[in-house]
């Protein structure tokens, strides 16, 4: 009998297949009668194939078939991956695949000109928020896949840019969902945090993958704060708002304060939607009070919500001008003795900095290469001049040559149509 684990993975028996699950947010399945298929025709033999305590089972006693075989499902975990949570399609992507990590929201490296750079590992989302400004996470009607970079080749990216930006950087890791996804997010975290050129490691997070095993790994990788994304303290309130029945808001409010006691700090970020939530914003302020939050940064960081073109527009969201909603937290500061609720980037040690320059010209035309499929009908990835564009209603396949139009360069994202 032979038994075949690999590190930071586990198999688990399907019936009719088996699924690698990887480093707990991603798996592959793989159909047993396609694994006893390739063993036979390479070895004369009819295996029975199962998976227990962990372990891939094959009932033969050739230890070259082990070598085979974990060759074969290593060789083509690429085609099988998906994401855990959000079930789509994975993409990873290496070094190899000479993908430019600047240039396209969901994945990569972000500057906006100041010194902070936004470090995007890996998309999707566990939960699905009915406000989610990118139509994220398992009930997405438009997300049609996920992407994870390889972390050797993030840092790669990011060195390169850190060099450029200078010292004193804030690494922030966010994305299009739920950064706790990323399969190597304590890794990376350490390893931004060792950077020369990196003074801060911070993170956006809804707290649900969050557990006193994982917050210890973050706190000794070097986590210094945590954006936890909390939007109401009523438990029924916040499954609604998070859109999962499952969501267990006391668990993320133990996780807040394990946060805190581990010396992660803790900035409570609700979105606040007024006629829903607004009348929970004492309660926040209490909270954060009670349990350490904002040490060395503003506590809270209270959102305006804001419909998106791509993402889920409640009919319960009322909205309210921005010159209103600081009214309203000014208010908020006098009443309650909480400072600062209107926050400006010097809370957080934020200054402009020297844009990376800028690859494209809006209005010019060139020559792309498509290498990616995008996240939606219609969109995908060209690479020029060692930069991703997102080309948009587009029927390009993977490997076309195509002349493009740049419509959008804002922060060094570039959106282009065909021409």
């Amino acid at each position: 009998m032979i038994k075949i684990k690999f590190s930071y993975s586990y198999f688990e028996d399907l019936g009719e297949s088996v699924r690698l699950v990887w480093r707990n947010t991603l798996y592959a399945d793989f159909e047993k009668k396609l694994l006893a298929r390739v063993i036979k025709k390479k070895y004369r033999v009819k295996p029975e194939i199962t998976a227990q305590d962990g372990y891939l089972l094959i009932n033969v006693d050739n230890p070259d078939v082990e070598k085979f075989i974990t060759f074969f499902i290593q060789n083509n975990l690429g085609e099988f991956l998906r994401n855990r949570y959000t079930r789509r399609k994975v993409i990873y992507i290496h070094e190899g695949m000479s993908v430019p990590l600047l240039g396209y929201n969901a994945f990569g490296l972000i500057d906006r000109g100041t010194n902070l750079i936004q470090v995007r590992g890996s998309s999707g989302c566990n939960l699905s928020c009915v406000f989610c400004s990118v139509d994220e996470g398992p009930y997405s009607r438009t997300r049609k896949l996920d992407y994870v970079v390889d972390i050797d080749y993030l840092m790669k990216w990011f060195d390169e840019v850190a060099r450029f930006k200078g010292k004193g950087l804030e690494a922030h890791l966010d994305g299009q969902g739920e950064p706790l996804l990323y399969p190597f997010i304590v890794e990376l975290v350490q390893a931004l945090k060792e950077h020369p050129n990196v003074d801060v490691v911070s993170m956006q997070s809804n707290g649900m993958l969050l557990n006193d095993k994982l917050i210890e790994e973050l706190a000794e990788a070097g986590l210094d704060r945590v954006n936890l994304s909390v939007h109401s303290l009523d438990p029924e309130k916040a499954k609604m708002l998070m859109g999962m029945k499952d969501y267990d808001l006391n668990h993320v409010l133990e996780m807040a304060e394990a946060l805190v006691n581990a010396g992660i700090d803790v900035l409570l970020a609700p979105v606040i939607i007024f006629g829903v939530n607004d009348n929970e914003a004492e309660a926040f302020i209490e909270f954060a009070r009670r349990i350490g939050a904002g040490k060395r940064w503003p506590a809270l960081g209270f959102q305006n919500y804001m419909p998106y073109k791509f993402g889920r527009n409640p009919a319960i969201a009322k909205l309210v001008p921005f010159k209103r909603f600081y009214e309203w937290l000014r208010e908020l500061e006098k009443k309650t003795g909480m400072k600062p609720l209107v926050l400006r980037p010097e809370h957080f040690g934020m200054h402009k900095r020297k844009f990376i320059p800028l690859a494209f010209k809006t209005g010019e035309i060139v020559k792309a290469e498509i290498v990616l499929p995008g996240r939606i009908e219609g969109e995908m990835l060209g690479v020029a001049r060692n930069r991703l564009i997102e080309i948009i209603n587009t029927n390009a396949k993977v490997g076309d040559k195509v002349k493009v139009k740049i419509v959008r360069t804002r922060h060094g994202i570039y959106v282009a149509t065909p021409v």
